[in-house]
C-alpha cells in the first residue's frame, strides 16, 4: 500500500498538532480544562499504545460510552489510529435498545465510565462478545481496566498509526431509532474523510476556528477540521431543555466562530436572546439538522448574530450527511413563504460530491438501480443519494440494506433516504416528509411537511404533525396541534375554526377537517425536533371525536 493509498481519520489530528500545536483542539469551560492539538495527539498516541498492549488493534469492534469530555475525544482518536471500530450508540435510546444495539453489533472491548459498567453487567449487556473491558473515571472495582492504568507509559516515538484504507471499516454509528429500530450503519475510514471535505468545502471552514458544538458527534469533526471544539455545559440527550446562558456565555467568552444546534435547542437560545437583548458577535456560521428548522427559529437566531453572518440547515441521515444545504438569507427572503403555502421545506442544492434523483415511491427492495426510473422536476418521488460520504450498508442487517440500498452497474451504490421530496426547476429539493408518515386516504395521497406548513402559520401554533388514522387507502387525516401557550376549551375552539379556514385555502389541506390538541409532542432523543408521529397517531386513534 503507497501512502496516497493510507486513509485514517485520524491523520488531520496527528497533521494539526505539527501546524498548530499549542492552539487548544478541545476546551471544557465549565471545568477550566483544555487540550491544545499537540498534547490530545500524544495522549491519544498513549491511549492507541496501551489498547495495542491489551488486545483492541485493528479491526477489534470497541463499544464507547464515554460523554463529551477530554477522554472522549482522546479514546476516539486512539481507537482511529489504532484501527480498531468505535461504535457509537445513543445513550438516550434506553437500556433495552442498547442491549439490542450491543448484540447486533457484538464488541469485542467496551470502554465507558462507571455507570455504563455498572449497567453492562447488571443489564447483560454485551455478554457473550465482550471479552476485554475498559473504565473511564473509576477503578478496577467496575469490572475493567483503568484508563489511567492503560495510559500510564511514557512512548519514545509517536504511535504509528494503522494504514488503513478508504474502504476499511471505521466506526459503526447507529441510527436514533426515530423511525424504527436503531440500525448501525457501517462507516469506512472514506465516509469520514468524505464527511470532513465536504464540511470544509461547503461552509469555508479554516483551521483556527472556534467551534462550539451541541452535538457530541459533531464535536468529534472539529479537531479534523482543525478547529477549537469549545463544549458546553449541557445535557446532550435533551438539547431541547439547554440553559440558554450556557450557549451564549462560553460563545461569547472565547470568541466562537461556528456553532451546531438543534432546531430545538437554536429555538431554546434564539427566544432567550431575544427577550434579553443578547448578541453572539463572533459567529461566523451556525448549522443546524435532525429537522426543518422553522422560519420563526431562524429569525430570532439571526438577530442574534452579525450582519454578514448565517443559518445553514444541512440536509442528511446517519446514513449520509451532508446530502445539501441551504441558508437562512434564501430561507427568509424566498422559500420560508413558500413553505407556508404548502410546497415543503426547501433544504438546498446537493452538494458537489453527492448524485441525487427522486424515484417513485415504494415500499419494496430495488435491486439494481436504473437511470430510466427518476422522476421530472416538481414531482414528488422518494430521495436517493450516492457519494463518497453515503454508508454503503448495515451492520447485520442484511434485510434493512437490502431495503434501504440500491447497487448500480458501476459497483456503487445509492442509499434511498427514506424520505419523500421533489427538485424544482432550478435544482434545489423540496423536502416533504419521511415516506412512511405518508396519509393514504380512499383519494388522495398526503404529505406531512405541506400540508403542515400551511398550519404552523397560524400564530398560536408552535407546531403540527399530520397523521393518518386507520388502513392505509382508506386513512382519515388527522392534524395535531400544539400550542404556543395553553389555552382553555373557549380558546381552543376559535384556534380550531380559524386553522379550519386556513386549510380551506389550499387544495391538498382542505380535506382535513379533524384537528386534536396535544400538550407536548413526543420527540426523538437525539435533537428533540423529530416528532413521533407514530405515536401520535395511537394517541388520534383513542381521542379524536
Amino acid at each position: 500500500m503507497t501512502s496516497t493509498d493510507i486513509v485514517n481519520i485520524s491523520r488531520p489530528l496527528t497533521e494539526m498538532a505539527r501546524l498548530q500545536p499549542n492552539t487548544p483542539a478541545i476546551i471544557f469551560p465549565q471545568e477550566k480544562r483544555s487540550l491544545t492539538f499537540l498534547e490530545l495527539n500524544q495522549e491519544s498516541d498513549r491511549i492507541a499504545d496501551g489498547l495495542g498492549r491489551i488486545g483492541i488493534g485493528r479491526g477489534t469492534r470497541v463499544a464507547l460510552l464515554v460523554p463529551p469530555s477530554p477522554e472522549l475525544f482522546a479514546i476516539t482518536f486512539a481507537l482511529f489510529k489504532a484501527g480498531a471500530v468505535p461504535v457509537f450508540i445513543d445513550p438516550g435510546i434506553g437500556a433495552r435498545n442498547m442491549k439490542g444495539c450491543l448484540a447486533e453489533a457484538e464488541p469485542e472491548a467496551f470502554i465507558g465510565i462507571p455507570k455504563a459498567h455498572m449497567a453492562r453487567r447488571f443489564l447483560g449487556w454485551g455478554r457473550t462478545s465482550i471479552r476485554i473491558t475498559v473504565v473511564v473515571g473509576g477503578g478496577s472495582i467496575w469490572g475493567g481496566i483503568p484508563l489511567d492504568k492503560l495510559r500510564s507509559s511514557e512512548q519514545a516515538a509517536p504511535f504509528v498509526a494503522a494504514e488503513t484504507s478508504r474502504d476499511d471499516l471505521a466506526a459503526i454509528l447507529f441510527t436514533s431509532g426515530s423511525t424504527g429500530p436503531p440500525k448501525g450503519a457501517i462507516y469506512s475510514h472514506g465516509t469520514f474523510a468524505a464527511q470532513v471535505d465536504a464540511l470544509r468545502e461547503l461552509y469555508d471552514i479554516r483551521p483556527g476556528e472556534i467551534d462550539l458544538p451541541t452535538f457530541p458527534l459533531f464535536a468529534l469533526f472539529a479537531p479534523a477540521l482543525g478547529m477549537t471544539a469549545l463544549i458546553p455545559q449541557m445535557d446532550f440527550t435533551r438539547p431541547g431543555s439547554v440553559d440558554p446562558r450556557k450557549i451564549l456565555g462560553p460563545a461569547t467568552e472565547y470568541s466562537a466562530t461556528t456553532m451546531f444546534g438543534s432546531p430545538a435547542l437554536l429555538n431554546a437560545v434564539g427566544r432567550y436572546g431575544e427577550s434579553h437583548g443578547s448578541r453572539l458577535p463572533h459567529i461566523k456560521r451556525v448549522i443546524s439538522a435532525g429537522a426543518p428548522v422553522p422560519a420563526s427559529v431562524l429569525k430570532r437566531v439571526a438577530a442574534l448574530l452579525p450582519a454578514d453572518a448565517e443559518i445553514f440547515t444541512p440536509y442528511g441521515a446517519t446514513e449520509a450527511l451532508p446530502v445539501s444545504s441551504i441558508g437562512s438569507r434564501e430561507i427568509l427572503a424566498e422559500t420560508g413563504a413558500m413553505t407556508g403555502q404548502g410546497h415543503g421545506v426547501c433544504v438546498g442544492r446537493p452538494v458537489a460530491s453527492i448524485s441525487l434523483a427522486i424515484i417513485p415511491v415504494s415500499d419494496s427492495p430495488i435491486p439494481v438501480w436504473n437511470d430510466d426510473v427518476t422522476l421530472p422536476p416538481l414531482e414528488v418521488g422518494e430521495i436517493t443519494v450516492r457519494g463518497p460520504q453515503v454508508s454503503r450498508a448495515y451492520l447485520n442487517r442484511p434485510e434493512a440494506t437490502k431495503q434501504a440500498k440500491i447497487p448500480d452497474a458501476d459497483g456503487g451504490v445509492w442509499h434511498r433516504m427514506g424520505d419523500v421530496g421533489y427538485l424544482d426547476k432550478s435544482g434545489r429539493i423540496w423536502f416533504c416528509g419521511r415516506k412512511s408518515h405518508r396519509v393514504v386516504t380512499s383519494g388522495e395521497t398526503l404529505y406531512t411537511i405541506p400540508v403542515e406548513g400551511v398550519f404552523n402559520c397560524h400564530p398560536a401554533v408552535f407546531r403540527t404533525a399530520l397523521v393518518g388514522v386507520g388502513t392505509p387507502g382508506s386513512q382519515q387525516p388527522v392534524l395535531c396541534v400544539e400550542l404556543e401557550k395553553k389555552n382553555g376549551k373557549t380558546e381552543q375552539e376559535q384556534i380550531r375554526t380559524e386553522l379550519l379556514e386556513l386549510g380551506s385555502r389550499y387544495p391538498h389541506t382542505r380535506t382535513i377537517r379533524t384537528i386534536l390538541f396535544h400538550p407536548a409532542f413526543p420527540v426523538d432523543i437525539r435533537h428533540n425536533a423529530k416528532i413521533f408521529r407514530e405515536k401520535l397517531a395511537l394517541w388520534a386513534q383513542q381521542d379524536r371525536p
